[in-house]
């Protein structure tokens, strides 16, 4: 180089020897080390202490960067990436480190490990160049020599990777919280001996990684971190296996989310004195469960804060409706009908699924929330005023598509040959598999009664259920909707309408054995259908009310009801009208009962045989299976056997064609106590043992038993 006295010069620094200067001169000089740069190749964080389960998950990830792996099989392909993703909360980054801990302990990585965290759902996310920056320092790159441009970053990183691999072996860069593919495009190597783990809120399927989803832990694992968590902290604190049903409740209301369930644990760790049943207690408020999942540090609302902000509108407006569903999933009809779009939104579903805010549910069409993701939801819209209508309008919605579809259910479920074919549903089969499907979101908006812009439309909903809770023995249940239903239609101010809730709550009574109530409920129907003026509609209260009082033991009132109940039918029914002969054909049917009962055998005969000519005639082949049932019981009483056993047989017969399990199971009990009454024990058995099949079919198990013993204490 040129002095600056004009002379030559090879040195090391500037020489100003010579020169002339006319005023202050500032010389700014950099000084280069050429020695080796200093680099952060061991910085994997410290394991998560009081980590706990994922054992499936630990090995599938270790399996994926197995170098071995390939070499067992000749299909494998080598695993360069792996994206572990999953809800905020659910303990991505503590696996991803406890997996990287256990590849080094088997010396997979003698390269060293790179970490970042990309910050993805910061307001200022790291971006690819700037990942790029931080990751050519830890590899000793001089911060003057790293490129401008991000190819040449790039390039400087898989070269400097490639050298390190050389000399040292296997390196692992573990990306941490990355919200985009762009985020990590740039940081994959290009040796194939190196591994990228990233993790993300988000499934990142355009990386071309082994993907691995984390789910919620088990309760066994939830359980087992809770107890961890606080005897770190005391080794004699013994809260949790001291009330282990409290301790299961806190981390079912958790919903099993690891995040959730250190918090919880922060908090019994921080009050020494708290009981875990009073956490317990605290968390079982739906509404308010994030405001008690806060612990001044970590908060739930705060991490599922972060993903929600980096929704789309259209997103967002999704995620909070389905949060306002009831029951636990939803099919893809009511998440459209909930949207209030003609059609499914699609890609917003796939867009909150890849971001594990929505899951699938059990099965293909249909999805769910995580309780706390539900929770955080309701949250939001209750917070806002205009969301709050936006929400109610969507229930109001959802409402009446259930009221309509469980109306043609039970329309289908109802139906006689020669009635009008109802609309909706092809087949009883499809019917009840739309209602067993549904059942819980059902039960779920009948119960939004409880809020006064709903009763009326709840209620209506209710008074459409009753046939599949009668069908399905869901007893508890039905009383439960019933009186729903009943409230409903007390504030609709219909004197027909509430006359049938009010039968509909006495059914359901009837049906557990809350005889006197079901009498009192089945009066009120009675009551009101005179005061409507009703005559079709008062002669199936009489019936019903008869069969109450029969079950009571009133047997001449159940007698004076029945009767009064056909009469009313002969009078104001019309014989061509299969529903109403039905009906008719019941009131005969009961009639026959309470004559049996009284003594009046062949006027019972007459009576039931009357019901099984009326089902005959419009093909109704269940009601005819009964009453010929009827007929068998009461000839078998009038030792008129041979008749009876023939009787019998043509009801078992007609029944087993009809697939009705457990009107089966009741006519096999009978037939077996009349032979066991006999003497035939051997005959009895069998038919025991029969019912004790059906029984179990039509998911009648407290039956299904009671057939079990009864065959055993005929044992040969």
């Amino acid at each position: 180089m040129v002095g600056a006295g004009g002379g030559r010069y090879g040195g090391d620094h500037l020489d100003f020897g010579g020169g002339e200067f006319k005023g202050t001169v500032v010389v700014k000089g950099s000084v280069y080390q050429y020695a080796a740069a200093p680099t952060a190749l061991d910085a994997l964080p410290a394991r998560v202490i009081g980590f706990t389960g994922r054992g499936d998950e630990l090995t599938r990830l270790l399996d994926a960067f197995d170098p071995a792996a390939a070499d067992r099989s000749s299909r494998a392909m080598p695993v360069l990436v792996a994206a572990l993703s999953g809800l905020g909360g659910v303990g991505k980054t503590a696996l991803a480190v406890e997996a990287a801990h256990l590849a080094c302990a088997k010396g997979w990585f003698p390269g060293g490990v790179l970490f970042l965290d990309l910050h993805g759902y910061d307001d200022d996310p790291v971006t690819g160049e700037q990942a790029l920056e931080t990751l050519l320092r830890a590899l000793g790159a001089e911060p003057e020599r790293i490129p401008v441009r991000a190819d040449e970053r790039g390039a400087l990183y898989r070269s400097l990777l490639a050298e390190r691999g050389r000399e040292r072996g296997p390196v692992l860069v573990l990306a941490d919280n990355a919200s985009s593919p762009d985020q990590v495009r740039p940081l994959l190597p290009g040796d194939v001996r190196h591994r990228l783990l990233v993790t993300s809120r988000n499934k990142l399927p355009q990386l071309g990684a082994r993907l691995l989803a984390l789910d919620e832990l088990t309760p066994g694992e939830a359980y087992e971190l809770l107890d961890r968590a606080l005897r770190i902290a005391d080794p004699a604190d013994s809260r949790v296996t001291g009330e282990p049903a409290a301790a299961k409740e806190v981390a079912a209301h958790c919903g099993h989310l690891p995040l959730a369930l250190q918090i919880s644990a922060a908090l019994l760790v921080l009050d020494r004195d708290k009981p875990v049943a009073e956490l317990a207690a605290e968390l079982s408020e739906f509404r308010d469960r994030l405001d008690h999942l806060d612990d001044g540090e970590r908060s739930v609302r705060a991490a599922f804060d972060l993903s929600y902000r980096r929704l789309l509108p259209e997103q967002a407006r999704l995620l909070r409706l389905l949060a306002l569903a009831p029951g636990p999933e939803v099919g893809e009809d009511v998440v459209s009908i909930l949207a209030g779009a003609g059609a499914l939104p699609a890609r917003g579903l796939q867009a909150l699924n890849r971001a594990h805010l929505v899951e699938r549910g059990s099965g293909r069409h249909r999805w769910r929330l995580h309780d706390l993701v539900r929770a955080y939801g309701v949250g939001v819209v209750a917070a806002d005023p205009r969301l709050t209508e936006e929400g109610e309008a969507a229930r109001d919605r959802l409402l009446w598509y259930y009221a309509e579809e469980a109306l043609a259910a039970q329309s289908r479920l109802r139906w006689l040959p020669g009635l009008a074919e109802p609309e909706g549903f092809a087949t009883r089969a499809e019917a009840l598999d739309w209602l067993d499907s549904e059942w819980a979101g059902l039960l779920g908006a009948v119960q939004w009664a409880a809020e006064e812009p709903f009763v009326v439309k709840a209620g209506a909903l209710a008074s459409c259920l009753s046939t599949y809770l009668q069908e399905r023995r869901l007893f508890d249940d039905w009383i439960a909707v019933a009186r729903i239903g009943l409230e409903g239609a007390r504030r609709g101010g219909n004197l027909y309408i509430e006359a049938c809730a009010w039968t509909d709550f006495g059914s359901a009574l009837w049906n557990v054995g809350r005889v006197a109530e079901a009498i009192e409920a089945f009066e009120n129907a009675r009551d009101l259908s005179q005061a409507a003026g009703n005559s079709s509609y008062e002669a199936v209260t009489w019936t019903n009310l008869g069969v109450a009082l029969y079950a009571e033991g009133r047997v001449a009132e159940a007698v004076d009801a029945q009767t009064r109940a056909c009469e009313l039918f002969r009078d104001t029914g019309d014989a061509g009208d299969p529903g109403n002969a039905q009906l008719e054909a019941q009131a005969w049917d009961n009639l026959g009962v309470a004559l049996n009962a009284a003594g009046r055998l062949r006027e019972a005969i007459d009576a039931h045989a009357s019901a099984r000519d009326r089902y005959e005639g419009i093909g109704d082949r269940r009601g005819e299976g009964v009453a010929w049932n009827n007929i068998a019981g009461t000839l078998w009483k009038a030792r008129r056997r041979e008749e009876a056993i023939e009787a019998y047989d043509m009801a078992l017969d007609i029944l087993w064609e009809a697939e009705d399990w457990y009107r089966a199971g009741l006519i096999l009990t009978n037939f077996a106590r009349v032979m066991e009454s006999a003497g035939e024990s051997e005959l009895a058995r069998f038919l025991w043992l029969q019912a004790a099949d059906v029984y179990t079919w039509a998911h009648a198990d407290d039956r299904a038993a009671q057939a079990r013993r009864a065959a055993g204490l005929l044992t040969p």
